[in-house]
């Protein structure tokens, strides 16, 4: 997510990006703040790159967030784009939730405006999700993922917390802390989110996942740092709050081997 560009310009014309007709299997929730025209080349090569049948929401918090007529211009061709307004409150954390509910698919996938996410990962960590998955990540820290650029303090943090949940904790996947993330929807329909701050919310719902004892599953992926705008990540305000769910998860692994 991102400020708004003084100026931008604005192409001509798109070209049509098919995709399928049918009702979505999938459920995509983009949160923005600001993204003007940035956002364009992320709508485009997601639908360049998925073939499941999906709705992509563009979950924005006020009507003049420079995203929306970017947004509703791609939606003549790129079937499934919309714009959906969050009314929960301001911040990343209560548009992901309101795209949550607004979603009408049985897999809802979280990813982020900047281009930051590898595309070509959706169909197959679908596929996981059609064999029985409530939670499959796109891991940068299992066998063939990567991560390119970021802040090394925060790769660092991340890529810890991952292994060390997966190796120690017992979370099945590497990779709690990617918000590029595909959940099912009787797992969020069954699970009451409690995150406060912003993109704690896919560790929340790593950890409790693997407490509730669903299968979790992913893919490798490749992360690449955003080239335009600005983060809204703040790790020195949000690590407390990470802190919390991974206290929750050491603790559960403990009550595990308790046999409680």
């Amino acid at each position: 997510m991102g400020r708004s560009d003084s100026a931008t310009e604005v192409p001509a014309a798109d070209p049509v990006i098919s995709a399928p007709d049918s009702a979505p299997e999938l459920t995509v929730v983009i949160p923005v703040w600001n993204e003007g025209e940035r956002v364009a080349p992320t709508l485009r090569a997601f639908a360049a790159a998925v073939r499941t049948p999906f709705e992509l929401l563009v979950v924005y918090d006020m009507p003049e967030d420079t995203t929306v007529p970017v947004v509703e211009r791609l939606s003549t061709v790129i079937p499934g784009l919309r714009a959906h307004r969050n009314e929960l409150g301001r911040g990343v954390l209560n548009a992901m939730k309101s795209g949550i509910a607004a979603a009408r698919a049985p897999y809802i996938l979280v990813t982020m405006a900047d281009g930051s996410d590898e595309y070509a990962s959706v169909d197959g960590m679908v596929a996981l999700a059609r064999e029985g998955a409530d939670l499959v990540a796109a891991s940068r820290y299992m066998r063939g993922g990567r991560q390119l650029g970021g802040p090394r303090l925060k790769r660092l943090l991340s890529r810890t917390a991952g292994l060390t949940l997966h190796w120690f904790a017992g979370v099945p996947i590497h990779d709690a802390t990617n918000n590029f993330k595909l959940y099912s929807r009787r797992f969020l329909d069954a699970t009451t989110i409690e995150s406060e701050a912003g993109f704690e919310l896919a560790l929340e719902l790593s950890v409790k996942a693997t407490l509730q004892r669903r299968r979790l599953a992913e893919v490798p992926t490749t992360w690449r740092d955003r080239t335009g705008g600005e983060s809204r990540f703040r790790l020195r305000k949000w690590l407390p709050h990470y802190l919390r769910w991974y206290r929750a998860a050491f603790a559960g692994r403990v009550r595990r081997l308790l046999g409680r």
